[in-house]
């Protein structure tokens, strides 16, 4: 059962460390040769697809604390390695390691960065 948000805007999600929230993409609702699906098909798999939304800001580094220059002001800002998906990009991720979420009635989930195992993006997209 999905975490049912109520807040008014979906820009004031703030994605933390290394989590990208991803709007996934509506079920396939025949197989090729044209069979219609049940319901539960789509939920049983372990691999989803969906579009990037946000992306958290990445995994932190460790500040480097130099001990011969105590003048320095230690409240260093904290840096960060970046992630790979950006806004736009169409994720292939794994559907257990994600969290779902529910948002003016559309579905969202939240997966850390090494769940997503392929990235499809559109070099016209961000032109």
């Amino acid at each position: 059962m999905p975490l049912v948000i109520e807040e008014s805007d979906l820009k004031k999600f703030i994605v933390i460390g290394d989590r990208v929230l991803i709007k996934p993409k509506s079920p396939q609702e025949k197989t090729k040769s044209g069979l219609y699906l049940p319901p539960g098909v789509q939920e049983k798999e372990k691999i989803h697809s969906g579009y990037v939304l946000k992306v958290g800001p990445g995994y932190p580094i460790p500040a480097i604390q130099e001990a011969d220059e105590p003048w320095k002001d230690r409240a260093d800002e904290v840096k960060y390695v970046p992630l790979q998906p950006k806004s736009g990009d169409l994720a292939v991720y794994l559907q257990k390691s994600g969290h779902e979420i529910e948002f003016k009635n559309e579905r969202y989930v939240i997966v850390p960065h090494s769940a997503i195992l392929i990235l499809i993006r559109d070099p016209s997209l961000f032109d």
